[in-house]
């Protein structure tokens, strides 16, 4: 894995970057503001006519004996091994999806520790212990905790060094991350299989599955609106990049995203927006005080189609951008954002 340089972002910035924690979560996800070299001419794309499927992705694999969950070996995003004797008990989740996904799979009663989280859900996630935060974790207190297994975020979400510390101390660590919905989804599972709820994440799956099917079946035929997804707009503008599965997510909903042109690069050019002329402009910041009016204001946006025809519109970021059980909710919300009129079973 190549690491990449991070972008420092100040105030409101390193809030919504927090908010982002993919992607979750890894699960996606949570992309390192980076910058590069911009695409001058934003390449148009169309709407798929299917959601992707879980069964097609070839990783993470699961190897369970024939007679019982557990001894079982997993390998997770990052192709490392983990081997786990029995049930976990005492969980660590250093990803914010992750809290979710245990929550929803009924045990969240077994997380002893987790991530800093500004946006905790469910409720009942804000009273666990916090043991790390974006760019740090407390090596210490988890081992201090017993903990039986850590489920951290790759891609840098988690220090490295810190999931390598863990695991030499003997704790066993799941590392997810998620470039594409098709693997956030499998991440889903493959938690599942972790701590002994394979079945419970199989029908969590369904159901975000479900709501995909819906979606692709809806935007079906339909032209994609050019749509920007504003993340931050604090230092810079900074929208998705083309290898996040965010972006995929908008492609799906019926929009054609504007990135940066650059896997990895989230910084996004004011030339670039003005040149691609959103039709939609949809603002992930909108739980930092960032409003359309504002938007209206910025220098030469007045001109943009978004802003003439009134369709700028604020979206809770954290559910469609957390890769967690609620993805199949963030994309519904996200397919009426960039088209109220669209017709949803």
């Amino acid at each position: 894995m190549i690491a990449r340089p991070v972008r420092t972002l100040p105030s409101v910035a390193a809030l919504a970057l927090a908010a982002l924690l993919a992607a979750c979560g890894g699960s996606a996800a949570s992309p390192n503001f980076t910058t590069g070299p911009a695409s001058p001419e934003p390449v148009a794309t169309t709407a798929p006519s299917t959601a992707p499927s879980v069964a097609a992705t070839e990783a993470p694999t699961v190897a369970p004996t024939e007679a019982a969950l557990f001894p079982i070996t997993l390998t997770d995003d990052e192709g490392g091994t983990v081997e786990l004797a029995a049930e976990p008990e005492q969980i660590v989740t250093l990803t914010p999806a992750a809290t979710e996904i245990l929550f929803e799979l009924g045990v969240g009663d077994r997380i002893v520790g987790k991530v800093e989280d500004f946006s905790p859900f469910p409720e009942a996630a804000a009273a666990i212990p916090d043991v790390a935060k974006f760019g740090s974790v407390d090596v210490e207190q988890i081992v201090g905790l017993e903990t039986d297994l850590v489920i951290a975020g790759g891609d840098n979400f988690n220090p490295p060094e810190a999931i390598a510390q863990l695991r030499d101390l003997g704790i066993p660590v799941l590392v997810v991350f998620a470039p594409d919905v098709e693997t956030a989804l499998a991440d889903i599972e493959l938690i599942g299989q972790a701590v002994g709820r394979p079945d419970e994440a199989a029908t969590i799956v369904d159901d975000v599955q479900a709501d995909f099917d819906a979606v692709a079946a809806a935007t079906e035929g339909k032209t994609p609106l050019r749509t920007f997804y504003e993340l931050d707009a604090s230092a810079g503008y900074f929208g998705p990049a083309p290898d996040y599965f965010g972006t995929e997510m908008i492609r799906i909903a019926g929009g054609d995203p504007l990135t940066s042109g650059t896997d990895g690069v989230y910084q996004i050019e004011a030339e670039q927006i003005l040149d691609f002329d959103p039709e939609v402009i949809l603002l992930g910041d909108a739980a930092y005080g960032v409003t359309p009016e504002q938007v209206a204001e910025r220098p030469g946006w007045d001109v943009l189609t978004a802003v003439e025809n009134g369709d700028v519109r604020p979206i809770n970021d954290i559910v469609v951008t957390r890769p967690g059980p609620r993805l199949g909710d963030g994309l519904r919300e996200l397919a009426l954002a960039i088209d109220p009129d669209l017709e949803l079973p």
